[in-house]
């Protein structure tokens, strides 16, 4: 049995863990965690995962390693690590560092396999992004795709399209999320209780994409199902028109990718 390491399991990487651990893709005796932050370690302990006492002795330890630190703090990690990392294989969840820059940063030889996943990995519907650029083995591959496979989507993709996923599925929880609270808000405007207004919105837009992924439909399709001639709907979707939705929507997606591809 394969031995996966994480370094770092704040938001995403704890995400990651927790889905893969819930779902039966990793049990708990191949997993070792590090993380700086004292109440994560607590937390992960809580979890029945082995916690490493330090980076170093995670990456001796283990055959493969989820690299979760944020991006500003990769190189100072993987400088404290040394040679620890040697013929292993990198699982990058990093935006914005290009597997090469991160070969730069370690000592040895290592295979590096980058992904963009998203949080909605904690209940099993995240999406996954792994990059077509790697040198990871075939049998290494196969274990991350049924990792990530059992915690939701996964894509394959050219690494130079990895920003434009940052933008678009990275950040788009945010995105969704605010989207649904101004649904909301909508409601509550109208006289709707704060809680009623959040159960309709969140049910509409899961119902939504349940709809469009299971039925293979296109949103337009849908869309166009739902606005009657002179009715509500079609009002409502000429106050978006009128708000510039589509740009704006369109305008984060692209302001997303174009940071991820500065840091």
């Amino acid at each position: 049995m394969k031995q996966i390491g994480f370094i770092g399991c704040g938001n995403m990487g704890g995400a990651i863990l927790l889905g893969a651990l819930q779902s039966g893709a990793l049990k708990k005796e191949q997993v070792l965690v590090y993380d700086v932050s004292p109440v994560v370690m607590q937390k992960m302990a809580q979890q029945g995962v082995r916690l490493a006492k330090g980076n170093v002795a995670l990456c001796q330890q283990c055959d493969m390693v989820f690299l979760a630190v944020k991006p500003q703090y990769a190189e100072q990690t993987l400088t404290e690590i040394g040679t620890a990392l040697d013929e292993k294989c990198i699982i990058s969840i990093m935006a914005g560092i290009t597997a090469e820059r991160l070969k730069e940063m370690i000592w040895g030889e290592v295979r590096v396999l980058r992904c963009m996943p998203n949080t909605p990995a904690i209940v099993n519907e995240g999406v996954f992004a792994l990059c077509t650029d790697t040198d990871a083995t075939d049998e290494e591959k196969k274990l991350v795709e049924k990792i990530f496979g059992s915690l939701g989507i996964v894509e394959w993709i050219p690494e130079r399209l990895i920003d434009a996923v940052c933008g678009l599925s990275g950040g788009g929880p945010a995105y969704v999320a605010m989207f649904i609270e101004a649904l909301a808000d909508g409601g509550v405007m109208e006289g709707l209780p704060r809680t009623t207004a959040y159960r309709l919105a969140e049910q509409t837009v899961l119902g939504t994409a349940k709809m469009l992924m299971e039925k293979g439909m296109h949103p337009g399709e849908l869309k166009d199902m739902v606005t009657s001639p002179g009715g509500t709907t079609i009002e409502g979707c000429l106050a978006l028109e009128k708000g510039g939705m589509r740009a704006a929507v369109m305008q984060c997606v692209v302001a997303g990718a174009e940071k991820s591809k500065k840091m």
